[in-house]
């Protein structure tokens, strides 16, 4: 592997030794996809009994992948980043709402967590989760192109509405939104939303950034067209490139209603896609922002290479490398000692309504065998490293 990132000292310095090794635990339990699947499926059935599990939760999973279940627990993470010049990106990582109050009150919280942010915090960027805005069935309605009812548009101009309301507040604090991507099905409703946002708020600064899934084939041609079109009515874009999160699910749904399946045909053709989507944007730095979102090793030195190759700045303000809590700390601390701008998401809120969340980080780690192995190695090194140190 290279050298870049065999730094466990720098890896892991935010850790004392007792959090490192519970760190090596959690991770050798999530290795085991058996024991994952067999643990999830208990934390479901307990929460839907109502047992009390918060405090299990909270010295396992929680504690590894959120940072606190309000804005104020979350400060302590967000100093110990920024300490290490690691930008953060505080994301309510609440799901499957289904009424307008629940709407209204993700749309409370995602305001309070921009008005909480600050470049001077270290936290310049919040995520907005669509769903959390609006109903799925609507948006795969309007995705469809089917006629709204008076009462579904009123529902979608509120979605609109929130979305708005959002962007006003990050560009009045300075606080850049990172919007998540969807499933395929309602996913073209998200791209006209986005695109009408960017022109109306990236004019003038990169202030909204849409989520490209590039496990999805047709999804880089759209990012080219994207790209031709903000250049035409002259706003610019921002990007965050993932390979994505809903292959599984996109595949099942391609088989049961019978209509040729949307993901990439192989994991040779994702990796491609990602890494001409780089390409495509380091070129265009003066019209795109590119948000880097994978813990892929390869991928990341991939994308050195094409940094160092175009001769752009490892601190180029329009480029950053983006990681979750909780996960590729080994990646996210050494290129920042390096000079590269990383962001961490720091997911938080009530440790039961994120559970759902928590599960997707246990089968992650489960299903990518060699991420997980990778984590174990270097923290088992870091452990026998300070070991040695203090003999």
């Amino acid at each position: 592997m290279n050298s870049l990132f065999e730094n466990t000292r720098i890896a892991f310095a935010s850790k004392n030794d007792a959090e490192l090794k519970k760190s090596f635990v959690l991770f050798k339990l999530i290795s085991n996809s058996f024991l994952t699947k067999v643990g999830t499926s208990c934390i479901e059935f307990f929460l839907k009994l109502g047992l009390p599990i918060n405090f299990l939760l909270r010295k396992t999973m929680f504690d590894q992948f959120c940072v606190g279940t309000t804005l104020e627990e979350s400060q302590t993470v967000v100093q110990k980043l920024k300490a290490s010049k690691i930008d953060s990106c505080l994301n309510y990582s609440i799901e499957g709402i289904d009424s307008e109050a629940g709407f209204d009150q993700t749309l409370k919280k995602i305001l309070q967590t921009i008005e909480a942010s600050s470049v001077e915090k270290g936290t310049s960027f919040a995520v907005i989760k669509p769903t959390g805005f609006g109903s799925t069935a609507l948006f795969e309605k309007v995705s469809s192109k089917i006629a709204l009812s008076a009462e579904e548009q009123q529902a979608w101009d509120r979605i609109k509405d929130r979305f708005h309301q959002s962007c006003k507040k990050g560009v009045a604090g300075h606080i850049k939104l990172l919007i998540d991507a969807e499933e395929s099905w309602i996913q073209p409703a998200l791209d006209d939303l986005l695109e009408e946002l960017m022109a109306r708020y990236n004019k003038e600064e990169i202030m909204v950034y849409a989520t490209i899934q590039l496990y999805l084939s047709e999804r880089l041609p759209y990012l080219k067209t994207l790209l031709e079109k903000s250049k035409k009515e002259a706003y610019q874009i921002g990007v965050k490139l993932v390979r994505g999160a809903y292959i599984e699910k996109e595949t099942a749904r391609a088989n049961l209603k019978q209509y040729a399946n949307p993901v990439c045909s192989s994991k040779e053709a994702t990796d491609l896609n990602f890494d001409q989507g780089l390409q495509l944007l380091l070129e265009n730095l003066d019209q795109a922002a590119v948000f880097v979102g994978s813990h892929n090793e390869a991928s990341t030195l991939k994308a050195l290479e094409q940094m160092k190759q175009a001769n752009i700045a490892t601190n180029h303000p329009q480029v950053c490398f983006a990681h979750l809590y909780g996960m590729s700390d080994y990646i996210s601390y050494n290129l920042s000692d390096q000079g590269y701008n990383v962001v961490k998401y720091l997911p938080y809120g009530p440790i039961k309504k994120v559970v759902p969340y928590l599960i997707r980080r246990a089968e992650e780690n489960s299903s990518i065998a060699n991420q997980t192995s990778r984590e174990l190695e270097l923290i088992r090194k870091e452990i026998k490293r300070r070991k040695h140190v203090q003999k």
